[in-house]
């Protein structure tokens, strides 16, 4: 725009010198003037017009952007609880809204401008983008979840039906590709590709998206595939640089591989479109990942007829505590060995929307406590945001410790502060163990209480889809339910590990988790549960 009204000045700064020259003293000369002011005028439309799209531009964004925040703010934790719309909501304050911004610089508007500086504080970055996209793919991977499900918002338990575009799904890819995560590279694009041969509009070319799609099928070892994508790259661009360069090294390493293995001709390419399962996800540093996360999808859940008969419920009435002898706790068994119960009604509506509200303005990243030095870091692996509440902060944070004593029968006064926790966009917890082992004697030193001796987990949201807490050693699932709390202990009464209970929070898949933990530590817990004979007792 600064162009258009600088072209606008200089046929202005022309007309005025040329009158000033005594151009009127000559028809001739004058004639000149006409065309002169022809031209102005067609500066002056193509001026307006640059305008008139520009604010076109505007208020189409607007329209948009007005129709999804009635939406989105009429209930924001069960939008956001659908990992698409927490992802595009990190990719427009990320991307878009700075690409409207750049427009609007054009014709510099300074309300607008005034309300991006106030606010861009707030915005996401390129690391809170990069991190959404990767939650989507944790969610992909955990729940056997193609990507066409999500481009087309097919999640479970989904209230709003929301798509990714070509471009989303592009961003997607390029997320992976620039990670070197060539597994999930290769699914993203394969899904732009088929939406852009689907013919839907898109900004990023065709040809960006075959470039990044062969080469990533490359990396994955599918030489045929990657030559019939190249290929297609060529046809559309000849001139494309690297696409030849490409296709000449893929065909001469399939030309040496064919003579290695005494072929005449390799296999033609698979015409079947690239989908999950197509080619093999890579092994990670997780040793249990493939029953982990199948417990997560309730697969390969060890609960039988047999032990679900030695399961009851009962009143719990925490040894005759005279808290609990009018109303006592309702107690459900959960698992059997190691024992795991579940309490109803642990807490009222009104006591998780108090801690809540307590927790919202001090959440921060989630730590884990580094099990050489005992300090608490960030750690990838756990992906939630987390605030410690005091019991003298609130009487009811007090009310949610006494109870957590009164039902346990073991005492709070040396646990660690009541933890609130809200997981995020696939907000996951990999398996752990609550309890420090042996390697790590220094864990909970700085407390001066011994080690975690129990959990007490509440569950203060419902999950309309993931989320479990789940045991891959013995294979069990907990799911969560609002207003419910599990317990369990991490240590034998001898004070060793019971290493049984190394467990996990599973993605969110869609919904918004919120759990508030109690650990119980060993120091002044000797009388209310005495040290057993043996190592196992």
């Amino acid at each position: 725009m600064q162009t258009c009204s600088a072209v606008l000045v200089i046929f202005l700064c022309c007309l005025v010198w040329r009158a000033e020259a005594e151009v009127f003293t000559s028809i001739g000369q004058m004639t000149d003037l006409i065309f002169t002011e022809r031209e102005l005028v067609q500066s002056l439309k193509e001026y307006i017009k640059a305008e008139e799209s520009k604010l076109a531009a505007v208020k189409s964004w607007a329209n948009k952007l007005d129709t999804l925040t009635r939406a989105s703010t009429s209930d924001p934790e069960g939008f956001l609880a659908h990992p698409v719309n927490a992802y595009k909501l990190m990719k427009r304050l990320n991307t878009e809204w700075s690409a409207l911004e750049s427009l609007v610089l054009q014709d510099p508007s300074d309300g607008f401008i005034s309300n991006m500086s106030v606010h861009r504080q707030y915005f996401p970055d390129e690391e809170d983008e990069k991190g959404a996209a990767k939650a989507l793919m944790r969610l992909q991977d955990t729940y056997k979840l193609d990507s066409e499900s999500f481009s087309k918002g097919k999640l479970p338990g989904g209230r709003y039906n929301t798509h990714l575009t070509v471009d989303d799904c592009y961003d997607m890819g390029k997320t992976a590709y620039n990670e070197a995560d060539y597994y999930h590279a290769v699914l993203w694009m394969q899904q732009a590709l088929r939406q852009v041969d689907a013919g839907e509009d898109a900004v990023a070319p065709k040809t960006d998206i075959l470039d990044y799609l062969s080469y990533s099928v490359y990396q994955m070892g599918d030489l045929p595939r990657a030559i019939e994508l190249t290929r297609r790259l060529v046809a559309l661009d000849p001139g494309h640089q690297r696409a030849g360069s490409n296709l000449r090294y893929f065909e001469k390493l399939l030309s040496e591989e064919l003579r290695e293995t005494q072929r005449a001709s390799q296999e033609p390419a698979s015409e079947e479109p690239i989908q999950l399962g197509t080619y093999e996800r890579p092994r990670d540093y997780l040793p249990e990942r493939e029953i982990y996360e199948g417990l997560c999808r309730g697969e390969g859940v060890k609960m039988t007829e047999r032990r679900r008969s030695r399961l009851f419920c009962r009143y719990q009435d925490g040894r005759r505590n005279p808290r609990l002898l009018l109303k006592p706790a309702l107690e459900e068994d959960e698992w059997d060995s190691p024992r795991i119960v579940r309490y109803l009604n642990a807490l009222s509506d009104q006591e998780i929307e108090k801690i809540k509200e307590l927790a919202k303005p001090r959440l921060a990243r989630a730590t884990v406590r580094d099990p050489k030095t005992g300090v608490l870091t960030t750690a990838s692996y756990r992906v939630s945001k987390s605030a410690w509440l005091e019991g003298e902060e609130d009487p009811i944070i007090e009310r949610v410790n006494q109870r957590i004593e009164d039902i346990t029968g073991l005492t709070v006064q040396t646990a660690e502060l009541l933890q609130v926790a809200n997981y995020g966009v696939g907000g996951q917890y990999e398996p752990h163990f609550d309890f420090s082992r042996k390697d790590e004697p220094d864990a909970f030193k700085t407390l001066g209480t011994g080690n975690r001796v129990a959990t007490f987990l509440n569950y203060m949201s419902d999950v309309e889809a993931g989320g479990a807490t789940v045991f891959p050693d013995f294979g069990a699932a907990i799911w969560p339910r609002k207003g419910t709390a599990v317990f369990w202990y991490n240590l034998f009464r001898s004070g060793e590990g019971d290493y049984r209970t190394r467990h996990a929070a599973c993605p969110v898949l869609v919904g918004s988790k919120w759990v508030s933990n109690k650990w119980i530590h060993e120091r002044g817990q000797e009388f209310r549960r005495p040290c057993g004979l043996s190592e196992r007792d």
